[in-house]
């Protein structure tokens, strides 16, 4: 633990898709820009959520997910790639998961200080993103969440900046842990 990298920086808009019979907002669907992006209290420019009581905020501004998950996902989906950015992630980081990453862990990511937050628990839209609402169930059974990051301290990041740990609460349980707990009470 301690130290990681960003693989991708993945921002998006909202769009409207068609969901049983009705239309839907989402910001799910990310793609990796290139270049610096300015990491605010709020998310990433550029990036935007459709549903801002459920997602994004203060303590959901940043959506990070490990790229080591991508193989398995590309197996268990019969996938021969997958682009950066596929859960909806913000940044797709190396290094960090979720069997060491605890809340209120402090990361420097960047120019940017932000502090782990929770597991992402998802909801219908990775459905959607995956044209399947199996993929809800598969993602929770799989106990391979991502994390949120709140943003302390605001500042800029970029494929391959480095992630340096802070502070670490080892007091705290593992995001994986908590993932589990959840999962478990449902």
């Amino acid at each position: 633990m301690g130290t990681g990298r960003v693989v991708s920086v993945n921002v998006g808009s909202p769009r409207n898709v068609l969901w049983n019979s009705r239309n839907v907002a989402t910001g799910i669907f990310k793609e990796p820009v290139a270049g610096r992006v300015r990491i605010r209290t709020l998310g990433l420019d550029g990036d935007t959520q459709a549903d801002p009581i459920a997602h994004g905020g203060p303590k959901k501004a940043v959506y990070a997910y490990p790229s080591e998950h991508y193989e398995f996902w590309k197996r268990e989906l019969n996938q021969t790639s997958m682009p950066w950015g596929m859960f909806g992630e913000n940044l797709t980081t190396q290094g960090l998961l979720e069997d060491e990453v605890r809340p209120r862990d402090e990361y420097r990511i960047g120019s940017a200080t932000v502090v782990v937050t929770q597991p992402r628990f998802p909801c219908y839209k990775l459905g959607i993103k995956f044209g399947s609402m199996e993929m809800v169930s598969r993602f929770q059974a799989s106990g391979r969440s991502g994390f949120y990051f709140a943003v302390k301290e605001e500042g800029e990041v970029s494929a391959e900046d480095r992630i340096e740990l802070i502070r670490s609460h080892k007091a705290h349980p593992t995001i994986a842990t908590i993932f589990t707990a959840r999962k478990e009470e449902t």
